[in-house]
């Protein structure tokens, strides 16, 4: 009996195989032109899973000529990785090293730190990949000597021919004719959410069960694989798929920044009869910041009350303080200027503004810095901001009663304070 995965087995050699990612290996794809140029350089691939980052990293080891390692951080230690590392000092590393790290955010920052010297005389050409954001979870010094690159979900259409060709494998291997219609793997492509190598292992289970039931004898007659087959495997929690819980998740939250306790009561209570206690916690803690936020600004620690209650309580007791947080957020006034400063700071951020801090602001002697409690209201005035940012506004301030009551004691402040104490 084969144990080897099919996913494992149908691992495409080259990019025109790759589905998906056309941005980075399709005839003009990014990656592509550079690698047959000949330019191999450090790179981060960032995505979700099953999108094809280890398929790439083994193309690109496999044109190059480079011999290839690869270790899933979630299991490799430092010292295996320092064993093939000692590799680029004698002559089987002489054609340099393509190592590859799967899920490098499980390497800490000292695992991480080890691999720079090796990077940086060249000796060593890392691909590391990630299912999280690079920047928060890889080190910043890797980053600055990488390209960044992003996978997307595999669409449903692109992700067929990859199941054509698995079928097609199966049936080679067990000598047989099993059939799947276009609608029957779109159906598969579809319920995967972009996940090839998921969604070739559904396949694989919907080919056995379909030639078992229809074939109990073993003979080579044909026969097909139905929606029924695929879903006896694709089981959906809760009488609903995913893409109708996240639409509920979105009409809570639109209920609530609506102001309507009605619909937010009855979304909650759809929610919890699903049984996901973490989203509707997670999406209750985000419209408290979002939606409600300086308006009411005990609203996030209220709510984060009650979502660990709810956790600690399991339904169905549960929908009593989610209950409490979402009607609490219905009926409270509402202020999104908190969301909307942040958003246009990113914006800023996003086009390589703001990189000059102000020196007074600088450790560690932080000259020419003024401290606010030396002087009236507690309040002097001097620049925070970039020098190419200076005097931007990102936060304005709500029209509810909460935030107008700061924004006269800012004016006040502006206004009588800035004198030194005496």
């Amino acid at each position: 009996m084969r144990n080897e995965q099919l996913a494992d087995m149908m691992r495409p050699d080259r990019f025109e195989d790759i589905v998906g990612q056309s941005h980075l290996f399709g005839t003009r794809g990014v990656v592509r032109r550079m690698v047959e140029s000949g330019r191999v350089t450090n790179m981060i691939f960032f995505g979700p899973p099953g999108t094809g980052k280890t398929t790439a990293a083994a193309v690109i080891a496999a044109m190059s000529g480079m011999v290839f390692h690869r270790f899933n951080c979630t299991s490799a230690t430092l010292a295996e990785v320092k064993r093939v590392l000692a590799d680029t000092n004698n002559v089987f590393g002489s054609g340099g090293i393509l190592l590859y790290l799967d899920e490098i955010q499980y390497f800490n920052r000292k695992q991480q730190q080890s691999l720079l010297e090796y990077m940086e005389d060249g000796r060593v050409t890392l691909i590391a990949s990630t299912t999280e954001n690079p920047h928060f979870y890889i080190y910043n010094a890797i980053i600055s000597r990488s390209s960044l690159f992003e996978f997307k979900p595999v669409a449903a259409a692109e992700m067929v021919p990859a199941l054509r060709r698995a079928l097609d494998r199966l049936n080679r291997d067990a000598g047989s004719a099993v059939i799947a219609d276009d609608e029957v793997l779109t159906y598969i492509a579809s319920a995967v959410r972009g996940d090839v190598r998921r969604g070739i292992g559904l396949l694989e289970n919907a080919y056995f069960a379909a030639g078992s039931a229809q074939n109990g004898q073993g003979t080579p007659d044909t026969v097909s694989i139905s929606v029924s087959d695929v879903d006896a495997f694709h089981v959906k929690v809760g009488n609903f798929d995913e893409d109708a819980h996240y639409d509920l998740l979105s009409c809570l939250q639109k209920s609530i920044r609506g102001s309507d306790p009605d619909a937010t009561a009855f979304y909650v209570a759809k929610l919890a009869a699903a049984g996901d206690l973490i989203s509707l916690c997670r999406r209750l803690q985000v419209i408290a910041s979002e939606d409600v936020g300086l308006a009411y600004p005990q609203a996030p620690a209220i709510v984060r009350a009650c979502c660990e209650s709810a956790l600690e309580l399991g339904l169905p007791e549960a929908r009593i303080p989610l209950a409490h947080a979402a009607l609490l957020l219905a009926t409270a006034p509402k202020s999104n200027s908190a969301y909307l400063a942040v958003a246009a700071a990113t914006e800023d951020i996003d086009k390589g503004l703001g990189t000059d801090i102000p020196t007074h602001l600088r450790s560690p002697l932080f000259k020419g810095y003024r401290y606010p409690h030396d002087y009236t209201y507690h309040y002097v005035r001097q620049q925070y901001l970039p020098d190419d940012l200076r005097g931007r506004k990102y936060y304005v301030y709500g029209d509810n009663k909460n935030e107008q009551a700061a924004a006269a004691y800012a004016a006040t402040v502006r206004r009588e304070g800035g004198k030194p104490k005496s």
